[in-house]
């Protein structure tokens, strides 16, 4: 079951960094999108709407107004829940996700992470 981290950068400073880093040493399978291809810690940041498969969560660190785009697509990998980290909140999206019996979080990976709420 993997994590896919929506809105990777490679930028230490942000969080979407921080949360592949922590995923990491949790042992977690990673996915990770972002604005452009790279490498985080042995982990490939890919670009647009790649082929996944068995997706558990989806963590959310694009912020709404760039995530319509990326709605449908988001919807089809079919997660069990969607976490909307702070500043990536969307009402939309999110009732989508319920509709199509996801569960939606507000909430921070690396808290959830770090207190064994994961």
């Amino acid at each position: 079951m993997k994590t896919l981290v929506f809105g990777a950068s490679t930028n230490p400073q942000r969080y979407s960094y921080k949360a592949i880093e922590r995923l990491k040493a949790f042992n977690h399978d990673i996915e990770a999108i972002g604005g452009r291809e790279a490498e985080v810690l042995g982990i490939k940041i890919q670009i647009g709407h790649p082929d996944l498969s068995d997706v558990c969560t989806i963590t959310m660190y694009m912020g709404a107004s760039r995530q319509a785009d990326h709605e449908e697509y988001l919807l089809s990998l079919k997660p069990k829940r969607i976490i909307f980290n702070p500043g990536a909140e969307n009402d939309s999206l999110a009732q989508k996700a319920r509709e199509n019996n996801i569960e939606v979080l507000e909430a921070c990976t690396l808290v959830m992470l770090n207190t064994g709420q994961y």
